[in-house]
C-alpha cells in the first residue's frame, strides 16, 4: 500500500497562519517611528499652547501676547517749545521791512521756533526807548541813531543789518533856492526822527559852517509829506529817498534828492536790528535764529523777486500801492544777503567821524556797538 503525500500551496488562503502575522507573501506597511514620535510630540505641545497662560512665564511654553484694548487715548506728543519775540519797526511798513514779512509769511521763523510779532510806531523816536526799556525784544533802526543813543547810555547793540547802504536823504522842494547844504541858512527843515536832527542835519550845518540858529527845524515826525506839500517847510531831512519823492511827484510837486552819503557823510548801515544788550544773554539763542531766519528770506526774495512783492503785497494789503511797487525795484537790491555778517570798519569809522564832528561825547568799541549773534561769545 502506498501513500502519497501533497505539498501545500504557500498562497493558499485557506492556510492558517499564526496569530498576530499576516499570511506569507502579503505586502505590509511598516509604520514609521520616528515620525510617529514627531507628531506626538507636536500634538503634546499644541496641548500645551493651548492651556498655557496669556503670559509667559518660567517652566511654560512662550505664547505671543495680544494688545488689550485701550483704556484712554495715547498721551499728545508735546509741540516743540516756541520762543515769542516782538520786534517794533522803524516806521510804517515799508517794502525795506520785506525780509521780516517774507520770513513770517514763509513759515521761516515758525520753522526754527520763533513766534515773531511786528508792530508798527506811534512815533519814530519810540522804538529805541521801548527797547532799551525792555517793553520789546528788538528794533528796527538806522546805524546814526545806534551811535547817538549808544553815547547817551542806551544799552542797545546792533544784531543784523538788513540794509547796508544808506536810505536817508535831504529833500527839498524843486521850487526852492536850496542846492547844496551851503543854502540851508535862513531855511526852515523839517525832521523825522532824533538821529535826522542831531546826527545827519547837524553834519551838514557844520560842514557847510551854519550855525543853529541860522536855521528853524520842526519835528515832523511821520508827516514829512504834508509839511511839504502844504509849504511849512523847505526841506525835510530823513526822508526815504525811494519813496516821497516819488509820493509827492504823484501829488504834482517836484523835488530835489540830495543823498546824504554824496553830502559827505561816510558810507554807514541803512537798517539795522537793535537787541537790549543787558538781555542779551537770556536771547541769544532765539535771536541767532530769527537771523538765520531773515537770512533765508533774503536769498529767497534775490531768487524770486516778482513772487516776493507778491506775497509782501497780499500780507501787507497797505503796501500794494503804485509808490511801493516801484520803490521795490530799487530796495530790493540793496537787501542784505548777510544780515549777520558784521563790519566793524565800517562801525569805526563812523563812530570815530561822530566824536571828530563833537556829536558824542566818547568813542565806543565796535563790541559796544555791534555783535554778530552768531559768533561765539568770548
Amino acid at each position: 500500500m502506498s501513500t502519497s503525500f501533497a505539498m501545500a500551496d504557500t498562497t493558499d488562503a485557506t492556510v492558517p497562519s499564526q496569530e498576530g502575522y499576516p499570511p506569507l507573501g502579503t505586502e505590509v506597511q511598516v509604520p514609521d517611528l520616528e515620525t510617529l514620535a514627531d507628531k506626538a510630540a507636536r500634538a503634546e505641545t499644541r496641548r500645551r499652547y493651548r492651556e498655557a497662560p496669556s503670559g509667559p512665564s518660567v517652566g511654560t511654553p512662550s505664547r505671543p501676547s495680544v494688545p488689550a484694548i485701550a483704556l484712554r487715548p495715547a498721551e499728545p506728543i508735546a509741540p516743540p517749545p516756541v520762543t515769542s519775540l516782538k520786534i517794533m519797526l522803524d516806521d510804517y511798513p515799508s517794502p525795506r521791512h520785506a525780509a521780516l514779512f517774507v520770513a513770517r509769511e514763509k513759515g521761516m521763523f515758525a520753522s526754527r521756533g520763533l513766534e515773531v510779532i511786528l508792530a508798527t510806531p506811534a512815533d519814530p523816536d519810540v522804538p529805541s526807548k521801548l527797547l532799551a526799556a525792555s517793553r520789546v525784544d528788538l528794533a528796527v533802526a538806522r546805524q546814526p541813531l545806534l551811535h547817538l543813543q549808544v553815547d547817551r547810555g542806551l544799552p542797545l547793540v546792533r544784531v543784523a543789518t538788513l540794509i547796508a547802504t544808506p536810505l536817508s536823504a535831504l529833500v527839498v522842494r524843486e521850487d526852492g533856492r536850496i542846492e547844496t547844504p551851503a543854502r540851508l541858512a535862513g531855511s526852515r527843515i523839517g525832521y523825522s526822527d532824533m538821529d535826522s536832527r542831531d546826527v545827519l542835519l547837524a553834519v551838514l550845518l557844520r560842514d557847510a559852517s551854519i550855525r543853529d540858529d541860522e536855521i528853524e527845524t520842526e519835528a515832523l515826525h511821520f508827516r514829512l509829506d504834508d509839511a511839504l506839500r502844504e509849504g511849512r517847510v523847505d526841506g525835510v531831512i530823513g526822508a526815504m529817498r525811494h519813496l516821497l519823492p516819488r509820493q509827492l511827484a504823484d501829488e504834482g510837486l517836484a523835488t530835489r534828492v540830495l543823498r546824504i552819503e554824496e553830502l559827505g557823510i561816510p558810507l554807514h548801515d541803512g537798517l539795522v536790528l537793535l537787541a537790549n544788550r543787558d538781555q542779551l544773554g537770556e536771547k541769544r539763542d532765539a535771536i541767532r535764529r530769527l537771523v538765520n531766519a531773515i537770512e533765508e528770506a533774503t536769498a529767497w526774495i534775490a531768487n524770486h523777486p516778482g513772487e516776493a512783492w507778491s506775497l509782501i503785497a497780499s500780507a501787507e494789503p497797505a503796501l500794494d500801492t503804485a509808490v511801493n511797487r516801484e520803490a521795490w525795484e530799487m530796495i530790493r537790491t540793496r537787501l542784505n544777503l548777510s544780515p549777520a555778517a558784521l563790519d566793524q570798519g565800517r562801525y569805526r569809522r563812523f563812530e570815530n567821524y561822530l566824536f571828530e564832528a563833537g556829536l558824542i561825547e566818547e568813542r565806543h568799541p565796535v563790541s559796544r556797538l555791534a555783535i554778530d549773534p552768531g559768533a561765539l561769545p568770548h
